[in-house]
């Protein structure tokens, strides 16, 4: 194995849940018209200028993470080709692939006057592009030689791997029910921008509902694998529900507080860690069932 295509499997990661992050401080910061055209910034520049402020640099700044995040992205592939294992190659390559879309989705978003509902596909693109960040990540542990031995744990049982997959798929349901809030909410990322016109209020107790949901669920898959030995789902489950009571906790103290920009952009975060762990739960049962 190359030595450094782990670490390039984890930046990998990292600058896809960095992108979210500073994705969410642009709206936050209500600079997601700061540059208002695409692709260039104004209509005469490609860069800011001083008349734009701090607006402008904060959205052309998370513009250029864009950069960074598809250089790691052309490393992976370059490292897992030079590594000779073609599953991990396609896999950079599917993430690697993904990025120039979403610059274009990210450039409809400031063409629209950032459209709620075109901001909140250009969310769930970047939740997508995470999951398969965690896919190349799981695939090169496995890979590694210090991962062989285990590579002979037990098959999971089926029970197990359905539960997993209604896990999964509550957690995708919780993830989109929270951009539908967002997208109703006060932080439209400009003060001129739209809403979806639906009630904050109702939505954010729908959303809740859906996250009551998953942890149940996330409690249930956690006790039926300890029960049937699958020492790896388990693992993976208790991180996703670590990270589900810490957005539980940080999304009702929001609430509380009548969305202090400091908690929307921590439960963002948590959005992104919510979806990689929900990832590693589904590839950790993913195993030939019993």
């Amino acid at each position: 194995m190359v030595p450094y295509l782990p670490h390039l499997a984890v930046a990998n990661l990292v600058v896809n849940v960095l992108i979210v992050v500073t994705g969410g401080a642009v709206r936050l910061t209500a600079s997601g018209l700061g540059c208002p055209t695409w692709p260039r910034c104004t209509d005469e520049s490609y860069v800011p200028h001083g008349e734009l402020g701090l607006h402008g640099a904060i959205e052309f700044g998370n513009r250029m993470i864009t950069f960074l995040v598809t250089a790691v992205a052309l490393l992976c592939i370059l490292a897992a080709w030079r590594a000779g294992n073609r599953r991990v190659t396609w896999l950079a390559l599917g993430v690697a692939s993904i990025v120039p879309a979403q610059v274009v989705i990210g450039g409809i978003t400031v063409l629209t006057d950032l459209n709620p509902w075109v901001v909140a596909f250009h969310l769930l693109v970047s939740m997508l592009i995470i999951q398969l960040c965690v896919w190349l990540l799981v695939e090169v542990a496995d890979w590694a030689p210090s991962y062989v031995a285990g590579s002979a744990a037990p098959p999971i049982h089926r029970r197990v791997q359905k539960l997993a997959g209604l896990v999964y798929g509550a957690g995708w349901l919780v993830l989109y029910l929270g951009t539908v809030v967002t997208g109703s909410g006060p932080h439209a990322g400009d003060h001129g921008a739209a809403r979806t016109g639906l009630d904050p209020q109702l939505f954010s107790h729908v959303h809740a509902f859906a996250v009551y949901l998953l942890v149940a669920l996330t409690f249930g898959l956690v006790f039926l694998a300890r029960r049937g030995g699958a020492t790896s789902v388990e693992t993976a489950a208790l991180v996703l529900l670590a990270v589900e009571i810490g957005q539980g906790v940080v999304g009702f103290t929001q609430y509380a507080l009548d969305l202090p920009v400091g908690l929307v952009a921590l439960h963002m975060l948590g959005a992104a860690l919510t979806s990689a762990a929900l990832a590693w739960v589904l590839l950790a049962a993913r195993r030939t069932p019993v």
